[in-house]
């Protein structure tokens, strides 16, 4: 063999072994070092999940009433793996299905298209879950067709009849809380963003329905239970060749609120009235709320709000029509607890408050004359005349505005008057955010708005938001208004003008429209009940409760809630026992007497406040009506409000007074804690029983039957 050939043998036995240590180093790579890698990513490309989702827990009132349950449904299934294998792909099988549906099969089809395909209809018509279990297409179907799809079953392989829970809200007397209660719908894509790569058994799916509004939402996670898991085998052809793990699901718990079906129901009805009753006093009585709290700690024994709609429509989701219908009547919203509204002269007890922390004199005389001129412009009294010099107790009981625009101006001057900056004393707005004014009350529903206290701190910070505004709006002088009305275009350019140079300024304006509950300050009703709460139990700030408990579908008590003192009120003893003193007259001989006429005030004194608000580009007032009772040994805080009712004392009163006839079974001039709407005159210290089979036995005794096939789905 020549030199050359030698060579030639040589140079390939080492490429033949560098290749081999290639591969065998490349082997080695795969197969050691990342060897879990890729048997994990085998795994999961021949693993597939089947979730059958737990029964929604229930939410009941503090008898034990079902004020959200289940039913029991039936619902039709298409295995689309099983209808996949027939020979013609199962149109014939849909055809038949559709038949004896009575629905298209076009209809059918869409159900079972993937979300997000070419040509799916929007959740929930096309299905969002997984493809290895079975789509639901139908449901309420009637027993008999159920029957003969499960009988035939060589006509109809991979269709299913089964049994599953839907939400239904039974009303018990006829209970509405649409905006306590909440609904539920599909989990939202941010939702399942938020969860990262979280493998929790229990993490939200693309196929759950979860709460949206309300305690459904609030307590969702306890509300949703834990969903059935059973993981499949699949191979690379997708049929499934055996199953790996299962598991049953988890009843969701059940929560037990403070709420009162019956009280609820009297709430809503005088809600209900005392918008009628502006109506017919000729006033527009647009919207309102009403609230009742335990003012010992804090508990919401009912709340109510207009307008509202029916819970139900959400079920199987909601049309377009009744959506637009909901939008444009500003019904989803809770008044109760996000509407913002001036609060008038039932902010009187704050005002009070600080002036007697200020050491103005709560004993003296003070004049209440029909009006008052300061800094060039008039301040009248709204729902009083003129009285003379009265006391504060008495320009309390009438509603003299008069007396309160001379404390504030007192207080403005003293806390440095025009010269004053932003830093400067401001004691009634202090007074307030003690009270709770402009933060949150903590309410357990998502939503709630905390409102604005009207001070100089707000004042220079509107300033500071609005002034590039302010000072473009001055600058182009509203041309188009202009063309239509020039007074009103000069109007509005001198006040923008104003407010671009001095909007930060804190006048004497500015602080005898806040003393009285005007201006910029806005609350919601449930922060006012909460603040006569305050004043009815010596100054302990509680934050108002929904859920009184937390109950697991086979009776374990999870958790008890338990009052939460948020603050207590920083203001003398002596201011808050004035205060206590005073408001009974308001109802006895003041604003407030003509609503409680005839009322057993001697059985059940009722301190109140009256208030007539004020509202920009409206000529009519927002009625309120503020209270808490029995005034000598105070258990309830009770708040109606109407916007665009006129006057408290004549729309929202009336309402409130038969508010309390229910809570103390009051008739006619007697008083009977036994036809008390509450079961045995109280709020209840004790919880209704959950019994194992998930029915509940009620603190009057009855059972209540409930729909929670553990197994079943839910409502697609």
């Amino acid at each position: 063999m020549s030199e050359r050939s030698n060579l030639r043998l040589l140079v390939l036995a080492v490429l033949v072994a560098s290749l081999l240590g290639t591969l065998v180093a490349r082997a080695f790579y795969l197969q050691v070092m990342t060897g879990e890698t890729y048997r994990a990513a085998a795994e999961s490309n021949t693993v597939r999940e089947a979730v059958e989702p737990a029964v929604r827990g229930l939410i009941l009132d503090q008898a034990g009433r079902p004020l959200v349950g289940n039913r029991t449904s039936v619902v039709v299934t298409v295995d689309r793996q099983v209808l996949e294998k027939e020979d013609d792909g199962g149109e014939a099988v849909i055809r038949r299905l559709a038949k004896i549906l009575d629905m298209q099969e076009a209809k059918i089809a869409e159900r079972l298209v993937n979300c997000g395909t070419e040509g799916a209809k929007p959740p929930p018509i096309c299905w969002n879950g997984s493809g290895y279990q079975p789509i639901p297409v139908a449901n309420d179907v009637d027993t008999q067709t159920a029957l003969t799809i499960m009988e035939r079953r060589s006509d109809f392989p991979g269709i299913s009849a089964k049994l599953q829970a839907v939400r239904e809200y039974p009303a018990p007397f006829g209970v509405n809380a649409a905006h306590l209660l909440g609904y539920l719908g599909p989990v939202s894509a941010e939702q399942i963003a938020a969860q990262g790569e979280s493998q929790d058994p229990d993490r939200l799916r693309i196929t759950d329905t979860v709460g949206r509004t309300g305690l459904e939402r609030e307590y969702d996670v306890e509300l949703r239970g834990q969903p059935g898991i059973t993981t499949l085998a699949v191979d690379t052809s997708g049929q499934v060749t055996g199953t790996l793990t299962s598991t049953p699901p988890v009843a969701g718990n059940y929560v037990i609120t403070s709420l009162d079906a019956r009280l609820q129901s009297v709430v809503e009805g005088q809600l209900v009235a005392a918008i009628q009753r502006a109506r017919d006093e000729g006033y527009p009585g647009k919207s309102g709320a009403a609230v009742v709290v335990d003012v010992q700690t804090g508990p919401v024994l009912a709340m109510a709000s207009y307008p509202t709609y029916d819970p139900a429509i959400w079920i199987g989701g909601v049309t377009k029509k009744q959506y637009r219908e909901l939008i444009s009547t500003e019904a989803l919203s809770s008044n109760a607890y996000q509407g913002l509204f001036a609060p008038g002269s039932t902010f009187k007890v704050i005002s009070t408050a600080a002036a007697g922390k200020e050491g103005y004199s709560l004993y003296g005389q003070y004049p209440c004359p029909s009006s008052v001129r300061v800094g060039g412009q008039k301040f009248r009294n709204f729902e009083s005349s003129a009285y003379g010099r009265i006391s504060l107790a008495r320009a309390i009981e009438v509603s003299c505005n008069t007396v309160f625009y001379g404390l504030a101006e007192r207080m403005w001057l003293a806390a440095g008057g025009p010269e004053a900056g932003s830093a400067a004393a401001d004691p009634v707005a202090e007074t307030a955010k003690m009270f709770g004014l402009g933060s949150a009350t903590g309410v357990d529903l998502p939503g709630e708005s905390v409102g604005r206290v009207s001070s100089r701190e707000f004042k220079a910070e509107n300033w500071r938001a609005m002034r590039e505004t302010w000072c473009a709006n001055a600058a182009h002088g509203y041309p188009e208004t202009r063309k239509t009305d020039p007074k009103l275009a000069d109007y509005f350019t001198a006040l923008d003008k104003e407010n671009c140079e001095n909007g930060f300024l804190w006048r004497a304006g500015d602080a005898l429209n806040a003393i009285i509950g005007q201006g910029d300050t806005a609350v919601t009703p449930l922060q006012m009940a909460m603040v006569y709460a305050a004043v009815a139990n010596g100054g302990n700030l509680y934050q108002p409760q929904v859920a009184k408990a937390i109950v697991s579908a086979s009776g374990d008590v999870i958790k008890e809630f338990q009052p939460v003192l948020k603050s207590k009120v920083e203001v003398p003893k002596a201011t808050m026992t004035f205060l206590r003193r005073t408001l009974p007259g308001v109802t006895t001989v003041g604003s407030g007497e003509t609503a409680f006429a005839g009322f057993p005030l001697d059985q059940i004194p009722v301190a109140s406040k009256t208030g007539s608000a004020q509202v920009t580009g409206s000529d009519v007032s927002t009625s309120w009506y503020a209270s808490y009772a029995p005034a000598d040994d105070p258990k309830y805080a009770v708040i109606v409000m109407v916007t665009e009712g006129g006057t408290g004392s004549k729309t929202s009163g009336p309402s409130v007074r038969k508010i309390y006839e229910a809570l103390f079974g009051v008739r006619g001039g007697s008083v009977n804690p036994s036809d008390s709407v509450l079961l045995g005159g109280e709020p209840q210290d004790t919880l209704p029983i959950v019994r194992p089979d998930g029915t509940v036995i009620g603190l009057n005794g009855q059972t209540s039957g409930v729909a929670t096939a553990r197994s079943t789905r839910r409502s697609p």
